[in-house]
């Protein structure tokens, strides 16, 4: 493979798993990006993480360059089907189950989802080369397992994923890259830190915690609280992946971080100390008094921290977002989307949170 970096274009741009959190933000990004003037085909199953409505506005502003199609990238035929009918050209993979938690209650849909489905599209891939121009895997820091005090994931670091959504991660990200070295198949991969910005789905421990924040209720945090992450703004995330989309050296894994160590309690007393600023409490009580210590999360990794100096040295790609920036931006948003969380917090949301933390 020639290892010069190429500005790659294409036409046809498949993104799995784009009505979720980051796979919609990507959406959103490229269309009000100038130097993107192709097609998207969003494939999306539409479980509960899913969200059509995330892009109403998308559908209706380019109606000719955005393309929804609900199916299930294990859905083989399916999958085959939507690559020959829009000349799929290049592929951003999104589409995963996510939520750690959740693998540990049922792992099976985990393994079918993020290694089949996988599977899937990367044979699917292979038989159009070679108009396919790059499959960009986007992946987690987590299949690297728990760091110590001191250090940092490179992209040379062992993987030792301890939950079986990092395993099944992990098994996704070895599959794309046996692609790349025994097919030829133009991949690239990035593993990111923990995301947070508007439109997540509310399992996850920021939004969690704001709209429980909000409404008054308790602010769970597991164990001691002292679990650190490196947290990244969703929209420069997105900006990542464009970059490596677009210049990546074919074959490469690219971190991607944020910058930003912080204690899961910090985050959730900074939480509490934003909002009681920007929406006043009810009852004058600040709303650190809200958190609640509960029973640490089986093999919950302590510490994840990201070294991206390739991605900086290579592609010049650097986060704008502070995460003190990105928090406020994030709580500003929720605060004003009351009617996208109504929506998310009838049927499947409210159904998981009550059976975690009680209704």
């Amino acid at each position: 493979m020639n290892p010069q970096i190429k500005n790659n274009e294409f036409k046809n741009l498949l993104v799995t798993g784009g009505c979720g959190f980051i796979g919609s933000n990507f959406i959103r990004y490229l269309f009000s990006r100038s130097d993107f003037e192709g097609r998207i085909i969003n494939v999306d199953k539409l479980t509960y993480a899913g969200n059509p409505e995330n892009l109403a506005d998308i559908a209706e502003a380019h109606p000719s360059r955005y393309i929804f199609r609900q199916a299930d990238i294990c859905d083989f035929s399916s999958m085959e089907e939507i690559f020959s009918q829009y000349a799929v050209d290049a592929v951003c993979h999104f589409a995963a189950e996510s939520h750690v938690d959740r693998s540990i209650r049922d792992p099976g849909s985990f393994i079918f989802t993020n290694i089949v489905g996988t599977f899937n599209l990367l044979e699917i891939a292979k038989s159009v080369m070679p108009s396919l121009v790059r499959f960009h895997h986007v992946s987690t820091d987590e299949v690297y397992g728990s760091l110590g005090p001191q250090g940092l994931f490179r992209e040379d670091t062992p993987y030792r994923p301890n939950s079986p959504y990092s395993a099944s991660k992990a098994s996704s990200d070895h599959l794309v890259r046996a692609y790349f070295k025994t097919f030829g198949l133009p991949v690239t991969l990035s593993n990111c830190s923990n995301n947070y910005g508007p439109y997540q789905f509310p399992e996850k421990l920021i939004p969690l915690v704001v709209l429980n924040a909000l409404e008054g209720k308790p602010l769970p945090v597991y164990g001691d609280g002292k679990n650190v992450r490196d947290w990244l703004y969703v929209e420069d995330h997105c900006d990542a992946i464009w970059t490596i989309l677009r210049k990546g050296r074919t074959g490469e894994t690219y971190n991607v971080g944020g910058n930003a160590e912080i204690e899961n309690i910090v985050i959730v007393q900074q939480i509490c100390d934003l909002l009681d600023e920007m929406v006043p409490p009810k009852g004058g009580a600040p709303r650190r008094t809200l958190i609640t210590f509960v029973s640490d999360r089986p093999g919950h990794d302590r510490r994840y921290a990201i070294d991206f100096s390739k991605l900086r040295d290579e592609l010049g790609w650097t986060p704008t977002e502070s995460f003190t920036s990105g928090l406020r931006k994030t709580l500003s948003w929720y605060i004003h989307q009351k009617a996208w969380i109504e929506h998310v917090k009838s049927g499947a949301y409210r159904t998981w949170i009550c059976e975690q933390y009680g209704p």
